[in-house]
């Protein structure tokens, strides 16, 4: 009952702290990133209005709604004044206008080149805390056929077993395939074991008749290509 009794309505707030009217008398654009999250969570407490609350959240995530993007609802529900409802309201919100950027941009169906296998994937690896394996399987003429999550991984590593992979290859009947997964670290560069297990999957392909085409190490802001750098 006190923790209710702690919370204040919007109709309570301070003319300036008032995010929802200032968006309907002003637009959406008007307002801050603090504003749009007040928002969401929708109150704040006895002490701390939801905007100042959001502006401390912000704070916290060098004002970066990337960095915010990858928090979790455990990380976001210790901040004071988070619960879980409200750490779920931030995520999905953030997850929206992440979808959303994405379709801005139409998804290939035709892999021309590392660039185009960079667009179909990167959806599926940024914005992680872990690492996770997937493949793109190809038609004869490059066509997508699909996209298969091979594994989860932890931080630093994810496991790719080969029998997995082209048995999945020969279920599609596809003719190539991309390997990719994610570095958390944000550093594209392949280690030792991203070497190792491109060449030995290369080989097996080449073996099975289906062709590993490239390999993409994929970063929040960009991707390493295996075969762009002649290293496949």
């Amino acid at each position: 009952m006190e923790a209710y009794e702690n919370k204040i309505s919007i109709k309570a707030w301070a003319e300036e702290d008032r995010p929802r009217e200032k968006l309907n008398a002003q637009g959406r654009r008007a307002l801050s990133d603090a504003e749009l999250i007040a928002i969401l969570i929708g109150s704040g407490s006895r002490n701390e209005t939801a905007v100042e609350l959001s502006k401390r959240i912000l704070h916290h995530y060098d004002n970066d709604l990337n960095k915010l993007g990858k928090a979790g609802i455990a990380e976001l529900s210790k901040f004071k004044g988070i619960g879980e409802a409200k750490a779920i309201s931030i995520i999905a919100a953030l997850e929206l206008g992440r979808r959303r950027g994405e379709t801005e941009t139409k998804t290939p169906d035709t892999i021309t080149g590392s660039k185009s296998a960079y667009h179909v994937l990167r959806r599926h690896l940024v914005d992680l805390s872990h690492e996770e394996f997937w493949m793109l399987l190809l038609s004869r003429s490059n066509k997508v056929i699909a996209k298969e999550l091979i594994s989860k991984g932890g931080l630093s590593g994810t496991i790719a077993d080969p029998k997995i992979i082209f048995h999945i290859a020969l279920q599609h009947q596809a003719s190539s395939v991309i390997l990719a997964h994610n570095h958390p670290s944000n550093n594209r560069k392949p280690s030792q074991e991203d070497i190792s297990l491109t060449r030995k999957l290369h080989q097996a392909g080449q073996i099975l008749d289906i062709n590993v085409v490239d390999h993409l190490i994929i970063t929040d802001d960009g991707y390493y290509s295996f075969a762009d750098e002649g290293t496949l």
